[in-house]
């Protein structure tokens, strides 16, 4: 039963925590471990009375619920933070973090915390990475006014046209507008550090997020990117791996993807990899083993080529003829059109940033 649940309600790890098991004495199930959230021990208890058994004792623990309330939810305070696997700086690299970006603390009990992205992606952090706040001050943080990189790389400094380095800043970073001069405009990082930037550097948030998908922006910031190296769990434009170019690039334009490309290649509208010339400006297209495992992302562009990054990000060809082919896909997904269907939703709709 709670093997199903599991399938059913927490079936990738890599967005969800389950970690449970039951024992049995006499007619009374014991029911142990760990999950992330209320919702999911409230369910263990339901499918259990569902299917006919009355004496059940469920203790299992419940993350969330430890969080003391002033660290429920932070906001990623670096240009870009590093997340893994473990909390330790030897684990491997799971994704990154941008500023601004909003995060859901399910256990702070060391100085790494492990947090879910907007992405559901849960992974380790260290906490000098984050400003955490209540659900109040992320309430404000909501109505604030606030402005979002729209760069590839630039740098917040301590006066208008001056060349002292607040910290360094990375397209999608999100500050809050505290002030202007002239073409200048001072913003606040999530830890309250002031600098300014120029205006051209930044869009209003709000009227950035109404936006809807421009399939040339996600292209053109992906192009920005060309020659850039691959780095494993890397999601920002310092340095990616395969699908944390395309979640980068599609981040540019409003729209929140899944992380890894096994997930993405879950969701948006499906097309065979045989029939990758049914493809149109903007797919994803996956790869991967001769199992059917995915394990490469890359966006296509037109007659028969995309980008991606594959020890740098570089443009290949899909046609076995070209000079620059080199893999055939499993199967492709669009996008666009599938905005509001799982794995793939604007920021504007995202709760944890409206």
């Amino acid at each position: 039963v709670l093997s199903k649940l599991k399938s059913r309600i927490a079936p990738d790890k890599r967005t969800a925590i389950f970690d449970v098991k039951s024992t049995t004495a006499g007619k009374q199930v014991t029911v142990t471990g760990t999950v992330g959230f209320q919702e999911q021990k409230d369910a263990i208890s339901k499918e259990l009375a569902d299917n006919g058994f009355t004496n059940v004792q469920n203790k299992v623990n419940v993350l969330y619920n430890a969080v003391p309330e002033g660290k429920k939810w932070a906001l990623v305070k670096l240009s870009v933070a590093s997340m893994r696997c473990e909390g330790k700086h030897a684990g491997e690299m799971a994704t990154q973090g941008i500023m601004g970006q909003p995060v859901r603390v399910l256990d702070c009990t060391s100085d790494w915390y492990r947090v879910q992205t907007p992405d559901n992606y849960i992974s380790y952090v260290p906490e000098s990475s984050l400003f955490c706040k209540t659900e109040a001050q992320m309430k404000d943080w909501r109505a604030a006014k606030r402005y979002i990189v729209n760069t590839y790389c630039t740098r917040l400094v301590t006066e208008p046209a001056g060349d002292e380095t607040v910290t360094d800043l990375v397209m999608g970073n999100i500050l809050e507008y505290k002030a202007e001069n002239g073409e200048w405009i001072q913003l606040a990082t999530p830890d309250g550090r002031l600098g300014w930037l120029p205006k051209s550097e930044v869009d209003e948030f709000q009227e950035w997020a109404k936006r809807d998908l421009d399939l040339n922006l996600v292209l053109k910031t992906a192009h920005r990117m060309l020659g850039s190296g691959y780095l494993w769990g890397g999601t920002s434009t310092k340095l990616t791996d395969c699908s944390g170019l395309v979640k980068v690039s599609y981040f540019s334009s409003g729209v929140i993807l899944a992380r890894d490309a096994s997930q993405q290649a879950l969701y948006g509208l499906k097309i065979k990899g045989s029939e990758w010339q049914k493809c149109q400006f903007g797919d994803l297209l996956f790869f991967g083993t001769k199992s059917g495992r995915v394990t490469h992302v890359g966006i296509y562009m037109q007659d028969g080529k995309y980008i991606h990054c594959s020890g740098q990000v570089k443009i290949n060809s899909l046609d076995p003829k070209d000079p620059t082919y080199l893999y055939s896909p499993l199967s492709a997904s669009r996008i666009a059109g599938e905005i509001g269907t799982p794995y793939i939703t604007y920021v504007r709709n995202h709760p944890w940033y409206f």
